[in-house]
């Protein structure tokens, strides 16, 4: 059958939005990216004008994809305390006439045939309504945060009190037997009384509006999941989600090359453990010399990712501009970096981390469990040292230990830190231990899972073949009428 593109007809075009922050906008760039290439669609990522990731955008449009920027809107009206959640959901908000505009110029050059949103961004699900085309969710987390949303939503709004803000149960039974602590739910969860907590439901409210989710995860890593969520599509109650990943990007997506790999071709194979909490993630003054001593003292080669501290008690940090007085390897305790160089390499703030991961030097992650880190651990085969900071990181992090089987997560004090011999404990046991082969021999079969989901007849292709199908027969009918 001859195709759109190869008949000269304007292919069906897929609008994208993502909210701003590395972890929405890396995973959607793929998702858009294949669309385009495997799909035989038209994409356009929208982005705002606070996300400053210009690599990634670079690369999408040599990839044939299109971005957009909406410009910045006015909040300066909101609370000076407000959450990152609340200041992401009214920027997304108060740009849904911007966002209208844009859509019927791209709907007059070419016939609309999705609306994506992602996971912060259901607010501008009514514009498909509006235009006539399915109105879909990216979720660039997994399908327990999904299951974890429906869950809190449906407690609310059954019962005599529906409606009302109220606390979770403790613990809250998800689907794919988790059993969720309160210490363990994103911190947007635990206080019904603060202003994002109504934020947050009302978002998990206008989920039953979409036509569908689409997942960044796969069938083997999520599959009681992936059944649970199956069956209540089919009853109706709540939209069917399509796990159409892992979307990890390419190694040659990334920045270029950096000493540190030059460091790593030096190092034995299996060697090393490497150390990074994101693009966002960041810890105290305190437990950085924590982290500095227990590396020292687990008696293995390490590269670290140091950024600045937090000086506020905050763990998430967007990454505004410092000074050259913030050089984050000053923030190291005296003498760390003279008594590890014969095996440690600490680096400022970045890293190639896909090249990094999948480098045969590399032999654990101690990790955020941010879920794009977390994926592209798994891509890698390798296993994880579990250090949560924030948003649903703990959720992650309980999952891969418990569920997944892929971390190992240290004892940690009351607070969330960690001590320095638990931290050398830690890396002790993934890289010599019994607890820490079982974890890579599981990783090693996911990570051979995750290659079959894309392969030509996996599941995560042909769910998203699914879903891009009907995406470009809506966009005929429509075009059509």
């Amino acid at each position: 059958m001859e195709s759109l593109a190869s008949s000269g007809a304007p292919r069906p075009h897929v609008v994208l939005v993502a909210s701003p922050g590395a972890g929405h906008l890396i995973p959607m760039a793929e998702l858009a990216r294949r669309l385009v290439a495997q799909h035989d669609l038209a994409a356009t990522l929208v982005t705002f004008a606070t996300d400053t990731h210009s690599a990634v955008l670079s690369s999408l449009r040599a990839a044939d994809v299109a971005t957009a920027e909406l410009p910045a809107v006015a909040l300066d009206d909101l609370p000076a305390n407000a959450s990152i959640e609340t200041v992401l959901l009214e920027q997304i908000g108060r740009s849904v006439p911007r966002l209208r505009a844009l859509l019927r110029y791209i709907g007059s050059t070419a016939p609309l045939a999705a609306l994506v949103p992602d996971f912060f961004g259901t607010v501008t699900l009514p514009l498909a309504a509006e235009l006539g085309v399915p109105g879909y969710v990216f979720y660039p987390s997994n399908l327990t945060v999904l299951a974890l949303m429906r869950s809190t939503v449906e407690l609310h709004d059954g019962g005599a009190d529906a409606g009302e803000y109220r606390d979770l149960p403790d613990p809250l039974h998800l689907p794919g037997r988790v059993s969720l602590r309160r210490a363990y739910l994103p911190d947007v969860f635990r206080n019904s009384k603060e202003l994002v907590y109504a934020h947050i439901i009302d978002e998990g409210r206008r989920y039953r509006a979409a036509d569908g989710f689409l997942v960044n995860t796969f069938y083997e890593i999520e599959p009681g999941n992936v059944e649970e969520l199956k069956q209540v599509a089919e009853q109706g109650t709540f939209p069917p989600a399509y796990p159409v990943g892992p979307f990890v990007r390419s190694s040659s997506n990334e920045d270029g090359a950096s000493a540190c790999l030059d460091w790593l071709d030096r190092q034995p194979t299996g060697s090393v453990v490497y150390v990074s909490f994101g693009s966002a993630g960041t810890l105290s003054v305190e437990q950085t010399a924590e982290l500095a001593t227990g590396l020292e003292h687990s008696g293995h080669r390490f590269l670290w990712v140091v950024r600045v501290p937090s000086r506020d008690g905050e763990h998430f940090d967007m990454g505004e501009t410092r000074g050259d007085e913030d050089d984050p390897l000053a923030w190291l305790p005296k003498g760390f970096l003279e008594r590890t160089s014969c095996r440690g390499l600490a680096v400022p703030s970045w890293a190639p981390q896909v090249r990094v991961l999948s480098h045969p030097a590399t032999a654990a992650f101690v990790s955020h469990c941010g879920w794009n880190s977390t994926l592209e651990s798994v891509a890698a085969g390798v296993p994880i040292v579990a250090w949560p900071l924030y948003a649903e990181q703990k959720l992650n992090a309980l999952v891969l230990s418990e569920n997944v089987g892929v971390a190992l997560r240290p004892c940690a004090r009351a607070d969330g830190s960690i001590a320095p011999e638990e931290i050398a404990a830690a890396v002790r046991e993934l890289m010599e231990g019994e607890k820490g082969r079982a974890l890579r021999r599981r990783v090693v079969d996911l990570q051979q899972a995750a290659a079959r989901a894309w392969a030509p007849e996996g599941s995560s292709r042909r769910a998203l073949e699914e879903v891009a199908g009907r995406w470009k027969a809506a966009a005929v009918v429509g075009k059509d009428k």
